[in-house]
């Protein structure tokens, strides 16, 4: 499923063994869990922390299981009901986020890593890949908010929505989609924990932090359940904070 563990101020989140990471019931429940103990354990160290979020073997992740729906939409749709919370846990936490893209991530995976604030990926094998167009599946509406939010240059969008394109890491930077490319697993992963520990380092206030997130990016935190502060609420967290 997947472990967390803490290393200094970064916690590291692994999707574990050597299979496709697909998101089922059981493993999107599993990551919502840690991601919660995250948030829990962030607030008793204090300002300062951030998570990183990687997967072992060839996958980060092939998406819903739809191996597991099989053909019943119902099944298909309760997963994407699913999947739905675990992006506004990552989009409303309180720290910067950083996905370790070290395999393939397609559709529901392609979804988990743009929920993360920074993606790097390795550079000599894997594609991200929005594969519904391919399957002949609509895409949710809260997967298009997201995606709208985080691949911002139109061209790319099209490529990969409506082309169904399968982007290596090299044309996944150049179109602003991944930070930084490394040569296989270990250094994505060991690159990730350094941005990660650098970002922690700066010490900014968890709760600022998200509210800045979530105000930068709102239809997509509207569609996937997250309401904003209001002004009002923002004046008095500030004047707080005084």
């Amino acid at each position: 499923m997947c472990t967390m563990e803490q290393r200094g101020r970064v916690f590291v989140l692994t999707l574990t063994g050597d299979d496709e990471h697909r998101l089922s019931h059981a493993l999107i429940a599993s990551i919502r869990s840690s991601v919660a103990s995250v948030a829990a354990a962030s607030a008793s160290a204090g300002p300062g922390t951030a998570l990183v979020t990687v997967g072992e073997g060839r996958f980060f992740s092939n998406g819903l299981d739809n191996i597991w729906a099989g053909t019943s939409r119902e099944r298909l749709q309760g997963l994407v009901d699913e999947l739905r919370p675990l992006a506004a846990d990552l989009l409303a936490l309180p720290m910067p986020t950083i996905a370790a893209i070290t395999g393939h991530a397609a559709a529901g995976g392609f979804l988990l890593a743009l929920c993360h604030d920074y993606r790097i990926m390795r550079g000599d094998r894997g594609v991200l890949y929005m594969s519904e167009v391919d399957i002949g599946l609509p895409l949710p509406p809260y997967f298009v908010s997201v995606l709208r939010a985080k691949i911002t240059a139109a061209n790319a969008l099209r490529d990969v929505t409506l082309r169904g394109r399968k982007l290596k890491a090299a044309e996944a930077k150049e179109m602003g989609i991944v930070d930084a490319v490394c040569p296989g697993p270990a250094e994505t992963a060991a690159e990730a924990i350094k941005l990660a520990e650098q970002l922690a380092a700066r010490k900014w206030d968890g709760n600022v932090y998200a509210s800045i997130r979530m105000s930068i990016f709102p239809e997509a935190c509207r569609s996937i359940g997250i309401v904003e502060e209001s002004d009002e609420e923002k004046r008095k967290h500030f004047a707080s904070r005084l």
